[in-house]
């Protein structure tokens, strides 16, 4: 009989959690408190670094250790110029796990992180990719799909399962992107997942210290408010950022206009404009989860916000999951 902890019990191994439900890192929001709420509720919180110095951090982790003394990760940003710094301070700490992120890692630093009896989990955007990094060390991956809050990539949560979960059985590999009740955790731990990644779920979630006014406007949008930004130039790519709809996503149309015409008046070189580009929604972000401001602020969120319904405990959302879940696969074999 397929029940949720046998069908998840590679996930849960290697996470060293009660369920395999991973937190996914949101900047300003995946700190401290709702990282230590999410572990404490028997799933997986995870840190976002993102733009963290190293003793930022540090004091971050330590903080989090404070709170929980069950296993959490810190999501590492590969591009960041202090990259071998964070991974020091995550060894220093005697982080258990890390996520490698927005971009392709370097087999040393897997190495040195393993080296340190870290677990390293990496996202894996296609097969190629997918087994290039079991071969390099990793101990897990994660799929995601352009229904996601944040940066996106171009294909569906659906068909990357159909594509990866099939050819990639060697670590355990984690789902994540519109993924908004436990029906849908069920049936991708039924086509092979070992677990599943959700991060617009918990942003409305008591222990989260989102604003107010950035809570409501989730509770307030649909599915289809969580549209992905547009690129103004061919020759300045952008990575695609899903967000709630308001005059911020006006303004990044703006000010690519403002800044490639810079460049080519010749008041920024093409490597400062496109830096300036991919800075915006860092400073967008915080205006809204922090200072609250919805309208100017970026409102990064998944397509799954509209089953944010409601302000709840980290630990009443996890518990509405895991019953969900099982429920759907009682249900299905009592047929």
């Amino acid at each position: 009989m397929k029940t949720l902890s046998t069908l998840s019990a590679r996930g849960r191994e290697l996470l060293g959690t009660e369920h395999a439900i991973m937190g996914g890192a949101m900047s300003w929001v995946s700190e401290r408190n709702l990282v230590s709420a999410l572990s404490n509720a028997g799933a997986f919180g995870v840190i976002a670094a993102s733009s963290m110095p190293p003793e930022l951090l540090d004091k971050e982790i330590k903080a989090t250790q404070a709170l929980t003394k069950k296993p959490f990760g810190v999501n590492l940003i590969l591009m960041h110029p202090k990259l071998e710094e964070l991974a020091d301070t995550c060894i220093a700490n005697k982080v258990t796990h890390v996520v490698l992120a927005g971009g392709m890692p370097k087999a040393p630093l897997i190495a040195k992180l393993n080296g340190a009896g870290i677990k390293v989990i990496g996202f894996a955007p296609t097969v190629a990719i997918g087994k290039r990094l079991i071969k390099m060390g990793i101990a897990g991956l994660i799929i995601e799909g352009t229904e996601a809050g944040g940066h996106i990539g171009p294909v569906s949560t659906s068909v990357l399962a159909q594509e990866i979960l099939p050819e990639i059985r060697d670590v355990p590999v984690f789902v994540a992107g519109g993924i908004g009740r436990g029906e849908a955790v069920a049936s991708y731990l039924e086509m092979g997942a070992s677990g599943v990644q959700l991060g617009t779920r918990f942003v409305c979630a008591t222990e989260s210290i989102a604003h107010a006014n950035f809570k409501k406007a989730f509770i307030d949008a649909n599915a289809r408010d969580a549209t992905a930004s547009v690129q103004y130039h061919p020759d300045f790519p952008v990575i695609p950022v899903r967000a709630i709809a308001n005059k911020a996503s006006d303004d990044f149309l703006r000010f690519q206009k403002e800044t490639v015409e810079k460049v080519f008046a010749g008041a920024q070189t093409k490597e400062e404009g496109q830096l300036a580009i991919e800075h915006f929604w860092a400073g967008a972000l915080r205006k809204a989860v922090i200072d609250g401001d919805v309208e100017r602020g970026s409102l990064m969120a998944g397509q799954s916000v509209g089953m944010v319904q409601c302000i709840q405990s980290t630990q009443e959302i996890i518990d509405e999951l895991v019953s969900q879940a099982s429920y759907y696969l009682s249900a299905k074999q009592a047929a």
